[in-house]
This record gives C-alpha cells, sequence and structure tokens, in this order.
C-alpha cells in the first residue's frame, strides 16, 4: 500500500513539473531570456551557485588571466548557463522549422556518406554550448541511420524520465551507459550502421583510470571506454566543434579524426579530442560546464592504490592527503 501511494505521488508530481516546464516553455524566446536574466541575479548574487569551485576551477586553468578577465569570465558563464536552462525547457514546445532555424549543422554530409557506406559513427563533444540541443541531429541523418547517445542515469527517476522525454524528442535514443557494449555490438551484428554521440569530459572512477592527459593546465584523468568501442567496432569518430555565434543560436561542425581508428595509437584519439575540446574552451570559456569538480581526482591519489588489479584507493591514504591539503590551505 505505501508503495503503491509512492508510486501515485511520484507520478502526480512528474504530471505536475511536466505540465508547468510545458506552459514556460510556450513563452517566446525573448521573454524567457528576461527570465534567464532574473535566474541569472539570484545564482550569481544571491544564491552563489558553486561560485567557489567555479572560481577556483578557472583560476587553475588560465593562470595567465587577471582577477578582473576571471570575474568578467566567471559572470558570461553564469549568464550562459541560465540561458542554457531556459532553452533546454524551450525545446518541450518547439517546432522542428524553429529549431532547424537556430541549431544549424555544418559537414553533416561526411557522416551521412560514412552510413551510407554501411560505417558507423561516434560523435565526441563535451558539456559545451547547448548539448540538449545536440540531440536534434537525427533530423539531419541519412534515413539508414540510427541516431542515439550515451547518457548517465539520473538518480532521481522522475528527473531522469523528464530528460530522456526532452533528449529522445527529435529521433535519437538515449542509451544508459551501462548498457553502451552490448547495445553497439548488438547494431554491428544486425548490420546497422549507427550515429552515436558520446559526451567524454566527465570525471572517471578510480577503476576507470588508464590515461592522463594535460587539459586545461591541469593533469587529467580522463575516459578511454569510447576510445576502446570505436577502435573495436571500427567507427569513424567525429568531433563536434560547436559555435554560439549569438544568443539562442548555434552552429555545429561535424570535423571528421579518422574512419581508420585502429591505425592510431593507443589513446591518440582520447588525446585529439581533448586537444580539440580545449581548443574551443579557451577561444570562449563562458561555454563551457564550469561547476562540475573536474579534477577532483589526483595522479597523488592514484599512484596509492592498494591494488593494481581492482584499482581500488587507500581510504587511510586518501585521509591523510585530504588533511594535508587542508594544512596547506589554512
Amino acid at each position: 500500500m505505501e508503495r503503491r501511494t509512492h508510486s501515485f505521488f511520484s507520478e502526480a508530481t512528474y504530471h505536475i513539473v511536466f505540465s508547468l516546464l510545458y506552459l514556460l516553455s510556450l513563452l517566446p524566446l525573448r521573454a524567457l531570456y528576461l527570465l534567464s536574466d532574473g535566474i541569472y541575479f539570484i545564482v550569481f548574487y544571491i544564491v552563489r551557485y558553486r561560485r567557489r569551485l567555479v572560481h577556483k576551477n578557472m583560476t587553475d586553468s588560465f593562470p595567465d588571466k587577471s582577477a578582473k578577465e576571471i570575474v568578467r569570465t566567471e559572470k558570461q558563464f553564469y549568464a550562459w548557463l541560465c540561458d542554457y536552462l531556459v532553452e533546454s525547457v524551450k525545446m518541450l514546445s518547439m517546432s522542428e522549422r524553429q529549431m532547424r532555424r537556430r541549431m544549424t549543422y555544418v559537414g553533416v554530409e561526411q557522416v551521412n556518406r560514412c552510413v551510407e557506406e554501411g560505417q558507423s559513427c561516434a560523435l565526441y563533444l563535451g558539456h559545451y554550448c547547448n548539448w540538449e540541443w545536440i540531440t536534434t541531429i537525427p533530423l539531419h541523418l541519412s534515413e539508414k541511420a540510427w541516431g542515439g547517445q550515451i547518457y548517465h542515469v539520473l538518480e532521481n527517476r522522475q528527473m531522469d524520465r523528464l530528460f530522456l522525454r526532452l533528449r529522445q524528442r527529435w529521433g535519437s535514443t538515449c542509451i544508459p551507459m551501462a548498457e553502451t557494449l552490448r547495445r553497439m555490438v548488438g547494431f554491428k551484428q544486425a548490420g546497422q550502421p549507427v550515429v552515436v554521440g558520446y559526451i567524454g569530459d566527465q570525471v572517471p572512477f578510480w577503476n576507470n583510470i588508464h590515461h592522463w592527459c594535460q587539459f586545461l593546465n591541469h593533469d587529467t584523468p580522463v575516459l578511454t571506454g569510447t576510445e576502446r568501442l570505436v577502435r573495436r567496432l571500427d567507427h569513424a569518430a567525429f568531433y563536434l566543434d560547436i559555435k554560439r555565434p549569438r544568443r539562442g543560436y548555434y552552429e555545429c561542425t561535424f570535423s571528421l579524426i579518422t574512419r581508420h581508428p585502429k591505425e592510431l595509437k593507443e589513446f591518440e584519439l582520447t588525446d585529439i579530442y581533448f586537444r580539440r575540446l580545449e581548443q574551443n574552451i579557451m577561444e570562449a570559456p563562458q561555454y563551457w560546464l564550469w561547476t562540475h569538480n573536474r579534477w577532483k581526482r589526483t595522479r597523488e591519489e592514484f599512484n596509492l592504490r592498494l591494488d593494481p588489479e581492482t584499482g581500488k584507493v587507500s581510504l587511510d591514504s586518501l585521509e591523510k592527503i585530504k588533511q594535508r591539503k587542508l594544512r596547506t590551505e589554512s
């Protein structure tokens, strides 16, 4: 009975939240941007959402920037983040015609050429510009392609359901991260060419750290699962170079990395991806997700692993490092 009651309230909450967001999405973008300006003032000046983390991330990433430049970039970032929120809400009711006008693609014919020749494609991108609008790629793909993206399942089931509805509206299918290998191998065996997006700038778990690279002035542990999958299944690899020419408009350019990933050295594909993402961020740093605690895992902690096979880290050693950091900061 208790479980049934909880399910009822969860379902009711979802429909209420969805209805309110949908009604909000009916407002023109001009009105939503006014709302975004108001949210920015609250988030930046009153709530101060993750201000300390964002400041540290930017200061460490751009040691040559002055304090004034860092603060200006912080403000630009929070203003864009609020725009990203209302732009994502707008997706609930935005027409295909309007979306095609505001989210444009350059070089998609390269992807379609691969698909027509029977080769699947992996699309590398980061949490840069509006990655939610990128789910409209299927509108521009060959009919022979199956389009989708890998995603991390949210702990809140209702929020996960909401984002799935948002991201799959334009014909793209979300694949839970844990099912990636099984689904991709299945498509390969069925002879179905796929075009799948991978956001690769997340923080890997300790046991998934196999490679480090220099990224934004940091010694950075990076995910390599996408590269292993691409090499194993011989997918063509593209980098999505996204720009925001003005408010409410994005342009995505498909940049071919390789059609023969097995010819590259191990981790070379991953390094290329991070170099290109870094270049985008250096050009317009306000459009990257700086609220993410990207560098919470250090090589010092990684090297203290007790078991090289499992990758588990000594909790005692980690605690000593934390205490050492606290003493240094104080």
